[in-house]
């Protein structure tokens, strides 16, 4: 059965319930790439096929030392046989060099022929238990995360940006409804899960409940409406992040729970209005919002001789404060002295080496 046909026959189960080894197509974590069941079965095949010729080939040349004159087919025949240990004896070696081939070489490469074999169902099995385990370990230790749900355009932008503000990638995980999709997050180091994020299930079993943030950037608005209605029902104290193409649906949004709304289409026309008027505008704008060199908007604590001090003079370009979780413009009066216990938002230069 395909992981795609495992999950959709678990489409009315709770998932949360399930036992860890049914979740091997649901969730993902990234490791070092597993060949497929079918594939290392293939190759063992092969590897057996080619025992079998070369048992057939050293009997051949040996032909006379056996109870009857041997064809190629009679040696392979012999060779299929005595590797699998069936032994129906019709063809047995007669001479004392015969014999001797058998003991010295045929008999190891029949206890190989028997081992490889074996150890193919065992290192699909042991594959699918290493998953299990590892799962299970995830599933038990994971908290303070970071959930992006849809890995869209939005998405991946999101993950580049956590990434590049020193986000572990083990500390992200992506959930989204695409096999596709999911493989190429996978491929960059993030836990991935399979399923659709309106269900409660997906959710928690993406560890909704202990995690820090959850971004939501599914493609159609009300989508992030449901999925925001359903992360704020489960993780009461999870900060939620949340993208809308329409100005006129972020209400919803917020009246659903969302911490921070972005509107995608207002952003992406205002800028697209400066770029007509003032191109480099938007080209630092650009460099103040992606993850490369150059400059990035970021947030620290203030310290400790800055306390006291106007922002304005400090040695970064401040944009802003955040005291008791209220942001602060620059230019706002309670902006004009640094407090203990203050966050600065300014502008930071970001190298390549940062970014590796």
């Amino acid at each position: 059965m395909s992981d795609q046909d495992r999950a959709g026959a678990r489409g009315n189960t709770g998932l949360s319930s399930l036992p860890v080894h049914a979740l091997l197509g649901i969730i993902s974590i990234p490791g070092a790439p597993a060949s497929s069941p079918w594939s290392l079965i293939g190759r063992r095949v092969l590897y057996a096929f080619a025992l079998l010729f070369i048992v057939a080939l050293i009997v051949y040349v040996d032909k006379g030392g056996y109870s009857e004159d041997l064809t190629f087919i009679d040696a392979f025949y012999y060779s299929a046989v005595s590797l699998s240990t069936t032994g129906y004896g019709d063809i047995t070696p007669v001479t004392q060099s015969a014999r001797l081939v058998n003991i010295v070489i045929i008999t190891p490469i029949r206890i190989a022929f028997v081992i490889l074999l074996v150890g193919t169902t065992l290192s699909v099995l042991t594959e699918d238990s290493r998953k299990s385990l590892q799962i299970q370990r995830w599933r038990k230790n994971v908290r303070n995360h970071t959930i992006v749900i849809g890995y869209g355009t939005k998405g991946r932008s999101a993950v580049s940006a956590l990434l590049a503000d020193g986000v572990p990638a083990n500390q992200i995980v992506i959930v989204d409804n695409d096999k596709a999709v999911l493989a190429r997050a996978e491929n960059q180091g993030l836990v991935t899960v399979y399923g659709n994020a309106t269900r409660a299930e997906v959710l928690k079993i993406a560890g909704v409940t202990r995690a820090r943030a959850v971004v939501i950037a599914p493609s159609q608005d009300d989508t992030a409406v449901l999925v925001t209605l359903s992360v704020r029902e489960i993780a009461p104290s999870a900060m939620i992040v949340a993208s809308v193409r329409e100005s006129e649906n972020q209400h919803l949004l917020e009246q659903s729970g969302a911490d921070s709304v972005v509107i995608s289409s207002e952003t992406a026309g205002r800028l697209l209005g400066l770029a007509t008027v003032t191109p480099p505008v938007v080209e630092m704008m650009e460099d103040l919002l992606s993850p490369d060199e150059g400059f990035s908007v970021a947030e620290r604590p203030v310290a400790e001789d800055e306390v006291g001090a106007n922002p304005r003079h400090l040695a970064d370009i401040v944009l802003g404060l955040v005291r008791s979780g209220e942001l602060y413009r620059i230019d706002s009066p309670e902006s004009e002295t640094v407090e203990p216990g203050d966050r600065l938002l300014y502008i930071r230069r970001v190298t390549g080496e940062e970014v590796k």
